[in-house]
């Protein structure tokens, strides 16, 4: 039978391994062992070697002996998932049903004496649920699972350095932000925070709206999508002075012309400095793509999709020598969003408990998903984010997703006992409710979608979640569409929670003045996203971003730079203060945030608390390890 297995392996193009003909006679014992221990013939180990090779990307096509463990491993696996398959009432015994067994008689004695309803009453550090009294117990699973999950031990539960500050912006405004390991009394959370006041809400562009029909944009919504940017950005520049008429970059010319286009790439790889396009307008160059050679430019930074306005000349006509570049577009003198675009959330975005202007003053905190280790789908520490709200009160809470990852391994296996949707709602929106209520009329909470979300559309740009919460929590839980732009207290916040500084990172080529101080490259990612005025400049999109054109002209243009700009990214966390027209006479500042992810792996990631006051030098913003 050995001779069997050999032939079969290579008639599938693979080659027993070993130093000496008595090295892969072992192996081809040790491979008809594994034939006879599980009952397989020589083609179905061969058939099991090709789906254990391709999805270890193993190299070569020879079978070492090195392999043999992992691929047992494989084969093990395998026959207990069609055990279960066969026998769905067989149940295989894990380390979980161990602390079950171990601590049974302590949960059926916890069982008489407590109600599905009662509150363990826990130091606020050691359990998530000691700020929060869940509304009902009325969840799919048993009580017998839940006490379960609840005394399940998990690495998150025993992790060290909680709620540590990891960095802080603007430290020195002891005002604004106790120190580091100072306890908080209730008082000095008043004084600062001033819980009871009720920031405002105004819904300036959460574009599309729900229930929206997409992914049936053509092939003419992807043109005029990229012709309207040109276009509007060439006007733009003429508009301001400072730049002369766009011409067409693509004629020959030994006189210097200014030309307006996007950036491309003339092949299928990354870009590089001798693959560099401009595109220009139907209206200035018919569309067409000329080379452009930078090597009289000391610095730049350039990714495809981005528009930027180039000064120089095209001896050849085929050449575009570029002696000036300009990569940030023109903000418009009338760039204000129309009111009809504006959704007043209710009537005290015009007045506050002074009966003046509202103060630009606001408490928050910020996180992005997701929301539970991925060990399990117990969601602890979204249990931990909301119990350290309660202890600190801001006036709004931003969650960003994905609340339902799908890359959660059991989410992409399917082994959840429960739909999407049901653990959307009964593990993450009751706990938000219970959050809700128990704070009151204080908080608000601004939901936001992700891409990544398994319950909800996918597709970019991305509506809101369309949920129907009871009467008394409507005001309080807000869901926006990605992106999104709106303000509270005055203060303008964007958000996109697709991972564009990941996905320009790995696309972006730059070249580094020669003097000068060291460049933030994530900083200067970021600053793109306001320069081009669009929370997506990338084109073409990235490997899984579902990018519809039809949908994207509106929803996806920042019109007017927002003060704090939320960009989760898989990058590291990071609070930035960037400008944009430096050396300009007005020069904008903006805070840019990436509050990591609360979750990673089986451990707790990021989040960040902000403390927006009056402008960016009194703001105080935290990095908070959950």
């Amino acid at each position: 039978m050995e001779e069997e297995i050999r032939a079969e392996f290579q008639n599938s193009g693979f080659s027993i391994g070993g130093a000496s003909p008595e090295h892969a006679a072992q192996i081809l014992s040790t491979l008809l062992t594994y034939c006879i221990n599980y009952k397989m013939s020589p083609a179905d180990l061969v058939s099991n070697w090709e789906v254990y090779y391709l999805n270890r990307q193993l190299d070569g096509l020879k079978l070492e002996s090195s392999y043999l463990d992992g691929f047992l491993s494989h084969l093990q696996n395998e026959v207990k998932d069609r055990i279960i398959k066969e026998e769905s009432n067989l149940h295989i015994y894990s380390s979980n049903d161990v602390d079950m067994l171990l601590s049974n008689s302590h949960a059926d004695e916890v069982a008489f004496h407590d109600t599905p309803g009662s509150k363990q009453e826990n130091p606020p550090e050691e359990s998530s649920n000691s700020e929060l009294t869940p509304l009902t117990s009325d969840r799919p699973s048993s009580s017998r699972v839940a006490k379960t999950n609840a005394d399940r031990i998990t690495p998150f539960a025993t992790r060290v350095n909680k709620f540590t500050q990891q960095y802080v912006l603007n430290a020195d405004n002891a005002v604004s932000v106790p120190s580091k390991n100072a306890e908080i009394t209730e008082d000095e959370v008043i004084r600062r925070i001033q819980p009871s006041q009720r920031c405002s809400l105004q819904v300036q562009r959460s574009q599309p709206e729900p229930g929206c029909r997409f992914m049936y944009d053509r092939m003419e919504d992807r043109f005029n999508y990229l012709e309207d940017r040109i276009r509007k950005s060439a006007s733009l520049f003429s508009a301001s002075g400072f730049c002369g008429e766009p011409a067409d970059a693509t004629l020959a010319s030994e006189e210097k012309m200014f030309a307006v286009g996007t950036v491309a790439c003339d092949g299928e790889g990354h870009l590089n400095e001798k693959s560099i396009l401009l595109q220009g307008s139907v209206q200035h160059s018919r569309g067409q793509r000329v080379r452009l050679d930078l090597k009289d430019l000391d610095h730049f930074s350039l990714f495809p999709g981005q528009v930027v306005g180039i000064e120089g000349h095209n001896p050849s006509g085929h050449c575009f020598v570029a002696s000036k570049l300009i990569d940030s577009i023109p903000v418009s003198v009338d760039a204000q969003l129309p009111s009809a675009k504006k959704q007043a959330i209710d009537n005290e975005s015009n007045q506050n408990s002074d009966g003046g202007t509202l103060s630009r003053a606001l408490s928050s905190v910020i996180a992005a998903g997701p929301y539970t280790t991925t060990d399990n789908l117990l969601f602890e520490p979204l249990q931990e984010l909301l119990s350290y709200a309660c202890r600190k009160q801001p006036q709004l809470l931003i969650l960003m997703g994905p609340f339902i990852d799908s890359d959660h391994p059991d989410i992409k296996k399917g082994t959840a006992d429960q739909s999407f949707h049901d653990i959307f709602h009964f593990e993450i929106l009751r706990k938000i409710q219970d959050f809700t209520q128990y704070l009151g009329n204080t908080v608000r909470v601004i939901l936001i979608p992700s891409v990544l979300d398994a319950h909800h559309d996918f597709v970019f740009p991305q509506p809101a979640f369309d949920l129907n919460f009871p009467e008394d929590i409507t005001h309080q839980i807000t869901c926006l569409a990605n992106p999104c732009l709106f303000s509270s207290n005055e203060i303008r916040l964007g958000c996109c929670t697709v991972d564009i500084l990941k996905q320009l990172s790995g696309e972006e080529i730059s070249r580094k003045p020669p003097v000068g101080k060291p460049g933030d490259r994530i900083g200067r990612l970021a600053s793109h996203i306001l320069k081009q005025q669009s929370y997506y400049p990338l084109y073409p999109p990235a490997a899984g971003v579902p990018l519809d054109f039809s949908l994207a002209k509106e929803a996806l243009e920042i019109s007017s730079a927002p003060d704090v700009l939320l960009l989760p990214s898989d990058l590291a966390p990071f609070v930035k203060v960037l400008s944009l027209g430096e050396g300009s006479d007005d020069q904008k500042r903006f805070i840019c945030v990436n509050p990591g992810r609360l979750a990673k792996g089986i451990g707790g990631g990021t989040f960040v608390e902000l403390y927006y006051n009056e402008g960016i030098d009194k703001t105080n913003a935290s990095i908070i390890r959950i």
